[in-house]
């Protein structure tokens, strides 16, 4: 039964074969590794081997608390992302609700969605000065356009019938806005913050490459200046780890909210 639902469209698999599937892709990825590293087809000084990896993290957290790093990071992210959500999430709403605040913002939006953050670290600097405020300002930006833009995609995605549905029965405008699109969209937002928050992370090495003092970017900019390979990989490990936690509490948070919704996330 398995075996004819494996390549069916949107068919559901056993939990326990999920699972397994998703833990082998990890196993493969570290046999790889290992096969690349123990055999010598690659020098230790571009890609240490899985335990000279695992000592070096074990350094990390033991000499040079390394669990600093990680609460600096985490601070800025999320401060960062949630400035970005507090603002996008009612924004991108109405912008996906009414014409008039699509026509108002999405150009400009879309046009500044394209400049890169780091591309404007100097002007953060010359704005905020070089302390945790420059940090979550570019965290900030490179998060809050491209997340105003998906919240209206998935607000303009409420299906109209149900909207000409509440217009036919006597529901005012606000009422539709309140008891209609809000419900319906409520869902691919919650799943759009998921993504977002992951987005956040992208830009940490970014934030953290000027005047930083603390931090898993400024760790692996440390190591990188003096080719610490083993350094980086495990700074890069532990922003992976982190964002799977994150990615955990999000989906159980969405099937807490949208039961109807059967498994949820994407």
């Amino acid at each position: 039964m398995v075996k004819c639902k494996l390549f069916t469209p949107k068919a559901d698999i056993p939990a326990p074969f999920y699972v397994a599937l998703s833990a082998l892709t990890f196993v493969l990825l570290a046999a790889i590794w290992s096969a690349l590293t123990y055999s010598d087809l690659i020098p230790p000084m571009f890609l240490p081997s899985p335990d000279k990896v695992v000592k070096d993290g074990v350094i990390l957290f033991s000499e040079f608390d390394l669990m600093n790093d990680i609460w600096a990071s985490v601070f800025r992210v999320t401060v960062g992302f949630l400035l970005a959500a507090v603002i996008a999430v009612p924004l991108g709403i109405m912008m996906g609700s009414l014409k008039v605040c699509e026509a108002l913002a999405e150009p400009m939006l879309s046009f500044i969605r394209y400049m890169p953050a780091s591309a404007f670290i100097p002007l953060f600097i010359l704005w905020l000065g070089i302390g945790e405020s420059e940090k979550i300002a570019v965290i900030f930006f490179g998060t809050f356009f491209p997340l105003t833009l998906m919240i209206m995609d998935v607000t303009k995605n409420v299906a109209h019938d149900l909207i000409d549905t509440a217009y036919t029965l006597g529901v005012s405008r606000w009422g539709v806005f309140r008891r209609i699109i809000l419900p319906a969209s409520m869902p691919g937002i919650v799943d759009t913050l998921r993504i977002a928050f992951g987005w956040a992370w992208t830009y940490l090495v970014v934030a953290e490459i000027v005047a930083a003092g603390s931090g898993l970017g400024f760790m692996i900019m440390q190591a990188q200046r003096f080719l610490k390979t083993g350094n980086i990989i495990v700074g890069i490990i532990v922003i992976g780890v982190i964002g799977i936690v994150i990615d955990i509490v999000f989906k159980w948070l969405y099937a807490r909210m949208f039961p109807w919704m059967g498994k949820g996330g994407r």
